[in-house]
């Protein structure tokens, strides 16, 4: 059988490569790629060959680049350009720009119109329509792009929703399970990891709110970091315990309410030896430091910083410092 024999059809390809059948139509319509075949039904078929570049591609996004950037260093590589043409790049941090470009503010403008449907979706218990939102979200935009500019505000107004009593508690947490999903499987998967032991991550004692801190978890390891996430409100002896069995490089904590915050001032009493030596670094954040912002002088440790970005930011530059080089 040759190897450009057209055999697969779309159902099968989609598992084959972990990249949903969606995506894959979208990607032709818009790409030009991967080449198919058709049945005399007009459904598609796909050869082996179709297959491995998919795979190519598909690790290309792992590592960080955008759709267009790898099919075009895939393209690039079979018109024998060389390696170097297909060397990836760390992911870069994310912010949405604000200038007044044409064509960024039509990415605005989609992203927005995505996380509309997402959001209307989510709220009429269709979680067969988000599904497909995400699948058109992921064939055009990073990880990176999805979890701050598509998560974090749909997770924000769903929030906002069920306070003001126009989203119930059971909608409520159907779609921040439903998008609490997605940010655990990048914390799961991604680019190879450093050699280092998990970054630790829980939310303080008594804060069951933990969007900010899942998304920050799916950040860091998109930037190749390891996680070990605790979850919600994990009592501070119970958190000691676990950095003293796993020895990571970092410790961080988030709180979103006043009460949570202030516990956190307790944590020398359990980590005595990270308060005297800085190892592990034990960091904090979230939104009741920015709204209160005496309550950072109460809390040991480092605060990572106003914005889920410029707590990225502080973090890995610290590591990277401090670490071994890796």
């Amino acid at each position: 059988m040759s190897n450009d024999e057209p055999i697969y059809n779309i159902g099968s390809v989609a598992r084959m490569t972990d990249i949903p059948a969606a995506t894959l139509r979208i990607w032709e319509r818009r790409y030009n790629f991967p080449e198919t075949e058709r049945t005399e039904g007009k459904h598609r078929l796909y050869s082996e060959k179709e297959i491995q570049r998919l795979r190519w591609v598909k690790a290309r996004l792992d590592e960080g680049m955008q759709v267009r950037q790898a099919i075009r260093a895939l393209r690039a590589v079979e018109a024998g350009e060389g390696l170097a043409a297909i060397k990836p790049a760390s992911p870069a941090p994310v912010e949405r720009r604000t200038d007044s470009s044409a064509g960024e503010q039509i990415v605005n403008v989609h992203i927005d119109a995505l996380r509309k449907k997402l959001l209307d979706a989510l709220v009429a218990h269709e979680t067969g329509k988000a599904d497909q939102v995400f699948n058109e979200a992921f064939a055009l935009y990073t990880p990176e792009n999805l979890i701050v500019d598509l998560i974090g505000p749909t997770l924000r107004d769903i929030g906002v929703g069920w306070q003001k009593g126009e989203i119930d508690i059971a909608t409520e947490h159907l779609a921040s399970h439903y998008l609490r999903h997605h940010l655990l499987a990048w914390m799961r998967t991604g680019p190879p990891t450093y050699a280092v032991a998990p970054i630790v991550l829980a939310c303080a004692p008594g804060e069951w709110h933990e969007g900010s801190l899942l998304m920050f978890g799916a950040l860091m390891r998109r930037r190749r970091w390891p996680i070990a996430y605790l979850g919600q409100s994990i009592p501070l002896p119970e958190v000691a315990k676990f950095v003293r069995e796993t020895k990571p490089p970092a410790v961080v904590w988030t709180a979103v309410t006043e009460e949570p915050a202030l516990a956190l001032a307790e944590w020398p009493t359990w980590l005595p030896e990270a308060a005297q030596t800085g190892e592990p670094i034990v960091g904090y954040g979230g939104p009741v430091f920015n709204e209160r912002p005496e309550l950072r002088a109460k809390v040991p440790g480092l605060f990572l910083g106003s914005t889920l970005q410029e707590g990225v930011e502080t973090l890995e530059r610290i590591l990277l410092n401090k670490g071994p080089r890796l």
